[in-house]
């Protein structure tokens, strides 16, 4: 039988979280309960709050005794994650739900995110509607609002949780028994202005036996794709796009972190790399651009979407940065230059083209990378000539191949 584990405070929600285990096992599923809450629980749980302290290295009685509802929640949060992979490993569930306010949310999602891709997660609660990038990550955990606060049970959240129960269990309950023949992973980058170069790629990847995820450039999508390196899933990496490091570096809403272009370099994954979008920096509507930035050169992407062109000084710090990760590549690395322009709009032209820009970045990149690994590829034409992005997909080819 089938089972959703049931992680919570039991001490204050615990009505709630009875009547979420009544529906669950109503459908003929199994429930598995851990309690996650500081003090004594509505009903007994299957996994008490001390086991999840303890894995923290802390007794539940200190949290007790503290006082602190940031300490405890800090704790058991991060017993949590330990505790919740261990017992999904050991067979104890196969899906896992949980309701609750910022503080609950911020309790169990960091467990939810630590499962595999793939587990059932879903998660009721009062900030799904804002930025869940916090608690999502580059998981795959299904947030839900809870529209009323999580507190009693009423009309409309025994409807809301309700639904997220029935979410579960049909992700729980049922399989997709279509086998889908395995193939080789690629991850790819794209943004809008390089979508010609990562479509063609694809396609001549695709044409020849591999199976492509492409990533949207956009800071989430970055961060995505260096997880799934980290996690085993990919076999090489086709980062065209590279345009997340121009929001790092200039303070743009798009960053991925310092740690971007990172993860294939540690794990060994064969890497073409190359330098799209990394004429653009982005923010969101006009009004929204720092005044220290007055005066430079803009354009209208969409109507919430205002892109700023990248400058000399900034290329060559965005060109360090990228020196300094692709020096971290052992093996299996190429690093591809369109010398006549690096997104669509960075050609003759058109509102970004820039020849001084773009010849402080290759200059940087040319002299700073370590050549006895990564290998310099140039080419002369624009970044969505078709040949350009065959090229650089049978490079990644031959790469992976040896």
């Amino acid at each position: 039988m089938k089972t959703i584990a049931i992680a919570g405070t039991f001490d204050t929600k615990g009505d709630e979280y009875l009547y979420v285990k009544e529906l669950i096992e109503g459908l003929g599923l199994s429930t598995f309960t851990i309690h996650t809450g500081v003090f004594k629980p509505t009903f007994k749980p299957d996994v008490s709050n001390n086991e999840v302290a303890e894995i923290a290295g802390v007794d539940i009685k200190t949290l007790v005794d503290k006082k602190d509802r940031a300490l405890a929640t800090e704790i058991l949060s991060k017993g949590m994650e330990k505790l919740a992979p261990k017992l999904y490993k050991e067979g104890k569930f196969d899906g896992i739900i949980s309701l609750g306010g910022s503080g609950g949310t911020s309790l169990v999602t960091p467990a939810m995110r630590a499962l595999p891709i793939g587990v059932p997660k879903v998660m009721v609660s009062t900030v799904a509607s804002g930025n869940t990038a916090p608690y999502v990550g580059t998981s795959d955990i299904v947030m839900m609002p809870s529209v009323v606060d999580v507190s009693g049970l009423n009309s409309i959240s025994t409807k809301i949780f309700a639904n997220a129960v029935f979410a579960i269990a049909g992700m729980v309950k049922f399989e997709n028994i279509k086998v889908v023949e395995k193939k080789k992973l690629i991850a790819a980058t794209m943004f809008g202005v390089t979508t010609p170069c990562v479509t063609a790629a694809r396609k001549y990847l695709e044409d020849r036996g591999y199976e492509v995820l492409v990533f949207h450039a956009t800071g989430i999508g970055g961060q995505s794709m260096e997880a799934l390196i980290e996690a085993g899933f990919i076999e090489g990496v086709l980062d065209l796009t590279t345009t997340e490091w121009a929001d790092e570096v200039i303070g743009g809403v798009l960053n991925a972190g310092e740690h971007r272009l990172e993860a294939a370099s540690k794990n060994h994954v064969p890497q073409v790399v190359s330098v799209g979008a990394l004429d653009m920096c982005n923010f969101g509507t006009y009004d929204t651009v720092p005044k220290k930035f007055e005066g430079r050169n803009f354009y209208k992407h969409n109507p919430t979407v205002t892109l700023m062109r990248t400058n000399v000084a900034e290329n060559e710090a965005i060109g360090k940065k990228l020196v300094e990760k692709l020096n971290m590549a052992k093996e299996k690395t190429a690093l591809f230059l369109p010398l006549r322009g690096i997104s669509g709009i960075d050609v003759e032209g058109q509102a970004f083209y820039g020849v001084e820009e773009d010849k402080m970045l290759f200059d940087t990149l040319r002299n700073g990378v370590n050549k006895n690994i990564v290998e310099v590829i140039e080419m002369d034409c624009e970044i969505n000539n078709a040949v350009f992005a065959e090229v650089a997909a049978q490079k990644l080819i031959d790469l992976m191949s040896k």
